[in-house]
């Protein structure tokens, strides 16, 4: 069974060699059924000839450098959809995922299942990160519409056929885990062991987190359409309960309700349930608008170590191409 492992790079010019360096420790890539694409998301320092020189000495590494950061998720989808073996696994580049554990998912995946995530056994950042990182979770699970999206990481090994099902998308919002159920349902999860970072600091903020939830919840999800509905039916009962309550003041009392801060609540309450729907319909609108425009996932500007040679470059000049073409 081939092995294909994709790295998303943004800013890891130190940690890149200390990566292939456990890899190959790991998984002796010298058989030719083993190979390693690093895919240079728009870094700023100097990863990408950090790429280029580990490519010149190792055969069985590729890389492919991006136009420009288009995130992480669009990144893994560029080096899944040129991956040539039928595994696949993506690990991050700061070595928190250890390569070590690379055989127990694959050992995991050859039970039935089609993806396997590493899942850390603790949490290895601070307490606003993994909150952050726990209600990008939940809000995952509905997009999933699966139990193990509790568990999802980008520690994951899947088989490459998956990639099928998602082989025309072209959202500029990517979510790997939201694409691969478009392929199954099979999917499973093992604790592993979550390494703390020792070169550089996480490119992940809790502001991203939140913005990656919210682009799953609204670009893969109806969750807050059904939330504005939910919310909308809740204050229109409320609204009769309120008339109700007046209408039988003045049928017992002779009077209505009295003051102007109750009035001011009600409506402050009504118009807020309003402005959230409309904020919700907003959204997916821009959704629509952005999809309209067509923007790429990705663009590559270069490859490199490409064993195929002028094959495989041209298909990605191609894929670049045709990219530009719809933008335009």
């Amino acid at each position: 069974m081939g092995l294909s492992i994709v790295v998303p790079v943004y800013n890891s010019e130190k940690s890149l060699p200390l990566l292939v360096e456990r890899v190959v420790r790991v998984l002796h890539p010298d058989n030719g059924r083993i190979e390693m694409i690093l895919v240079n998301d728009g870094s700023r320092d100097q990863s990408w000839s950090v790429i280029r020189t580990l490519a010149r000495e190792n055969r069985w590494i590729r890389g492919v450098n991006l136009m420009r950061n288009c995130g992480q998720h669009n990144a893994l989808l560029c080096g899944i959809r040129t991956a040539k073996f039928e595994t696949v696994v993506t690990i991050d580049d700061d070595l928190q995922n250890p390569p070590e554990e690379i055989p127990a998912l694959l050992e995991k995946l050859a039970e039935g299942f089609d993806v396997v995530y590493g899942t850390a056994r603790t949490g290895g950042h601070g307490f606003l990160r993994n909150t952050a990182s726990k209600l990008t979770k939940i809000t995952l699970q509905n997009a999933m519409g699966s139990e193990t999206a509790r568990s999802v990481s980008a520690f994951r090994a899947f088989r490459t056929n998956l990639r099928d099902a998602f082989a025309h998308y072209r959202g500029a919002f990517v979510s790997i885990d939201v694409l691969l159920t478009w392929g199954t349902t099979r999917f499973a999860s093992i604790p592993v062991r979550n390494d703390p970072r020792t070169i550089g600091s996480s490119n992940y903020t809790v502001r991203k987190l939140i913005i990656h939830a919210m682009n799953m919840m609204t670009g893969f999800s109806t969750l807050p359409l059904e939330v504005a509905s939910i919310m909308g039916f809740i204050f229109v009962v409320f609204g009769f309960g309120i008339l109700a309550w007046v209408l039988v003041r003045w049928l017992i009392l002779g009077s209505v309700v009295p003051g102007f801060a109750f009035l001011a609540s009600t409506i402050s309450i009504f118009s807020g349930a309003q402005l959230f729907a409309i904020g919700v319909m907003g959204e997916y609108l821009a959704r629509m608008h952005t999809r309209l425009m067509d923007r790429p996932s990705y663009v590559v500007r270069e490859a490199t170590g490409v064993d195929s040679g002028a094959e495989d470059l041209a298909q990605l000049a191609a894929a670049t191409e045709e990219y530009a073409e719809r933008v335009v």
